[in-house]
């Protein structure tokens, strides 16, 4: 019987469990600080038909908006890990591919949330926030995106 509880014991401490569920084994998703914006390549025309760019503070990232047959499409600023719960400017630019009109010009604040992706007591934390573009209403939120 001693010998059952402390191979029992073992295999508990060598798979990171325990008997009362406490230091349960962190995953090793990674995840980073960043401001997200997706949107649906056929909102904006054919493919790569517009060039969306969006800028939190003063980094920026652009790229072209995507094939039309494709649902969705994303881009994401990446921010200092350690930026915390605050409020940062996000601004929204799209312009059109072939003759460089400004399709839609917006801004939002957006108040970042923290993210436990490997769990509350495991690394990483990030700070995150996301938007939806849509060529009528600028930066919206994303819920309710269809895939259609």
């Amino acid at each position: 019987m001693r010998r059952v509880l402390l191979t029992l014991a073992t295999v508990a401490a060598l798979t990171g469990c325990s008997v009362f569920g406490q230091n349960a084994p962190c995953t090793q998703a990674d995840m980073d600080s960043a401001v997200s914006v997706v949107w649906r390549p056929a909102d904006f025309g054919g493919t790569d038909a517009a060039v969306i760019r969006v800028c939190v503070e003063d980094r920026c990232k652009e790229r072209k908006s995507g094939a039309a047959d494709n649902p969705i499409a994303r881009l994401s600023v990446r921010l200092p890990d350690d930026i915390g719960a605050v409020t940062v400017p996000v601004r929204l630019k799209v312009t059109a591919a072939r003759d460089d009109r400004v399709v839609v010009d917006a801004d939002r604040r957006a108040r970042l949330t923290e993210q436990h992706p490997n769990g509350t007591s495991c690394a990483p934390v990030a700070w995150t926030a996301a938007f939806r573009a849509d060529p009528a209403k600028g930066l919206t939120s994303p819920e309710g995106l269809s895939l259609r």
